[in-house]
C-alpha cells in the first residue's frame, strides 16, 4: 500500500447559503427563509480540481477530527460541511440534512470547480451519506415521516462518485433503539424503572455476561419502548394539528438513552474495546445525562431521526440502493460503533465494488492515535488512487 505524500494545506472557512420556505424556523439564529451552512475547505497546496472528499455529520463536528486533516496532508482536498443543525439535534429533520449535503455537493462542483465528489461518512455521517446517495441515484422520499416537506424526489440532488464509511453506524433510529433504556415503562414517570431491565440497578439479578434469554427479552423491550414513543408522537402531532393547525409542534425529553448491554459485556459484539465503558465515558452517567442521544426532541425530529418504524434515514437500507464504489473502514477498538454495524453495511451492498479494512486498535475518534490516523488515511488514499479518483504524487 502506497504511503501518503506530505502536503502543506490551507484551511479555508466559507459559507454555503440557499433559500428555503418552511412552516416555521427550527434553528435559533439566522435569517428567516435562508439556510446557511458553515464549511471548511482543506486545500492541499498544488492540488486543484479533480476529486474532493466531502464529510458531513447530521450535527457537524467533522472539521476538527483527525482524519480530514490527515487526508489533506496526503494531497486529498476535503470539505467538512456542517448541516443547519450544528451541535444541536433537538429539532433535526434528516430529510433537510440531505438537502444541506446536496447544497454542499453542488457548491463544490459549481463554485469550487471539482469534477468528482466522494462522500466520507464518519459515525452518524455514514448513514447520512448512504441516505443522500440513495436519494440522489433513485429518489423516493416525498415527505418526512410527519408528512411535511421536503420532497426529495424534486430536490435534483447531485450524485456522488463514491462513498466511504468510517466507524459508521447503521442509522440514528436503529442505534438509539439498541441503546435506549427499556426499564422505563412510562415516559411520564421516567425514574420508576423495572429493576430487572435496569442494567445499572444493583437489585437487577442479571449480570454480565448476559444470557441469550435475557438479551432477547431486553432487546424486545427496547423495541417496544421506541414504538411507544413513536405512537405517542404520531398521536400528539395529529391531535395538535387538528386543534392548532399544520405548524403545531411540541418539545419533550427522552430519559434513559445509554443502556446497551454491550457497554457492560464485552463478549457481546466483541472487538478490542475496553469493557465496561463506551465512547462517552461511564454509560451509567450518560444514560440520563444532558448529552445522551435523543435527550431533547420535537415530535417531528423524533419521527425523522429516532423512530425505528418511521424514520426514512436507515443507512443500511439506503446503502442497498447505492451503485457507486463503497469503502468501509472499521476501528478495531471502536467503543461507539461495534462490529455488527459494518457487517450490516457490508451485507447490504448489492454490487461487487466494495472494500473493507480493519484499523486494529483504533478507537471511535482516533483520539491519541496518530499512527492509526495515518493508517486510515493511507487506506483511503490507496483506494482513491486505485479507483481513479486521484493520481499518484
Amino acid at each position: 500500500m502506497a504511503q501518503p505524500t506530505e502536503f502543506a494545506y490551507q484551511r479555508e472557512p466559507y459559507l454555503v447559503a440557499f433559500e428555503e420556505r418552511a412552516l416555521y424556523k427550527e434553528t435559533y439564529a439566522g435569517q428567516t427563509g435562508m439556510v446557511v451552512l458553515e464549511s471548511q475547505h482543506l486545500k492541499p497546496q498544488g492540488v486543484s480540481g479533480g476529486t474532493v472528499v466531502i464529510s458531513m455529520h447530521p450535527i457537524g463536528g467533522t472539521q476538527y477530527l483527525p482524519l480530514p486533516a490527515a487526508l489533506a496532508r496526503a494531497g486529498v482536498p476535503v470539505i467538512c460541511c456542517n448541516s443547519r443543525y450544528p451541535r444541536n439535534d433537538s429539532a433535526l429533520i434528516m430529510e433537510k440534512v440531505v438537502l444541506d449535503l446536496g447544497a454542499c455537493v453542488r457548491h463544490a462542483k459549481e463554485k469550487l470547480g471539482y469534477e468528482r465528489v466522494v462522500l466520507l461518512g464518519w459515525s452518524g455521517g455514514g448513514a447520512l451519506s448512504a441516505f443522500y446517495q440513495a436519494e440522489a441515484e433513485s429518489p423516493s422520499m416525498r415527505t418526512t415521516p410527519a408528512g411535511d416537506p421536503p420532497d426529495l424526489t424534486q430536490a435534483n440532488l447531485e450524485r456522488a462518485d463514491g462513498v466511504m464509511m468510517m466507524a459508521a453506524h447503521g442509522g440514528r433510529a436503529s442505534t438509539l433503539t439498541e441503546w435506549i433504556d427499556p426499564s422505563i415503562m412510562d415516559e411520564s414517570r421516567p425514574f420508576e424503572r423495572d429493576p430487572e431491565l435496569n442494567l445499572y440497578d444493583p437489585a437487577n439479578p442479571h449480570r454480565a455476561p448476559y444470557s441469550a434469554e435475557y438479551l432477547a427479552r431486553f432487546r424486545a423491550a427496547q423495541v417496544a419502548r421506541n414504538r411507544r414513543i413513536s405512537d405517542w408522537a404520531l398521536a400528539e402531532l395529529d391531535a395538535g394539528r387538528r386543534r392548532e393547525g399544520p405548524s403545531f409542534e411540541r418539545c419533550f425529553v427522552v430519559h434513559g438513552t445509554m443502556a446497551d448491554p454491550r457497554w457492560l459485556d464485552g463478549s457481546i459484539d466483541p472487538n478490542e474495546r475496553k469493557s465496561p465503558g463506551c465512547f462517552m465515558g461511564d454509560p451509567r452517567l450518560v444514560n440520563d445525562g444532558p448529552a445522551g442521544l435523543a435527550r431533547f426532541c420535537t415530535l417531528r425530529s423524533w419521527l425523522s431521526q429516532w423512530s425505528l418504524d418511521h424514520s426514512n434515514a436507515d443507512g443500511v437500507a439506503a446503502l442497498a440502493r447505492v451503485s457507486v464504489p463503497v469503502l468501509m473502514l472499521e476501528c478495531g477498538a471502536d467503543d461507539g460503533c461495534t462490529p455488527h454495524h459494518v457487517q450490516r453495511f457490508w451485507d447490504a451492498v448489492r454490487h461487487d465494488d466494495r472494500e473493507r479494512h480493519l484499523i486494529r486498535g483504533a478507537n471511535h475518534y482516533f483520539f491519541g492515535q496518530k499512527d492509526k490516523v495515518a493508517e486510515a488515511a493511507g487506506r483511503v488514499v490507496d483506494w482513491l488512487r486505485r479507483k481513479g479518483f486521484m493520481h499518484a504524487a
